[in-house]
């Protein structure tokens, strides 16, 4: 069974915003949608319009006997946000990183002072 939540969003159009109720928007799952696993981030790239993010995954060759270990790593995916999901994303990991602090699984790292 799908789950739908309503989320509601600023409402576009030629009449002003502050006449009319913002729009509901119903999020329904997708329990059939595929997955995709990624162990790195190769790209991070934002023009002024989108956020563009390249996922990755690193196969490493076959390991021979006293040699070195090598790998490659291929995109497994490239997502690309609005500003306005972009600014979700950052608040929600956000969010996600300060619960793995808490939980003690991640140290939060002191802001950088400018140098004088």
């Amino acid at each position: 069974m799908a789950s739908e939540q309503a989320e509601p969003i600023a409402a576009t159009g030629a009449t002003p915003a502050a006449s009319r109720p913002p729009a509901t928007i119903r999020y329904v799952d997708r329990p059939d949608l595929a997955e995709t696993f990624a162990d790195a981030i190769s790209g991070l790239i934002f023009d002024g319009q989108s956020l563009r993010i390249e996922f990755a995954v690193t196969r490493l060759d076959e390991v021979k006997q006293d040699g070195p270990i090598a790998g490659r790593r291929f995109p497994a995916c490239r997502l690309v946000l609005t500003p306005a999901a972009a600014v979700d994303l950052i608040n929600r990991m956000q969010q996600v990183g300060a619960a793995l602090a808490q939980a003690g699984l991640t140290k939060a790292t002191p802001a950088s002072t400018p140098a004088r």
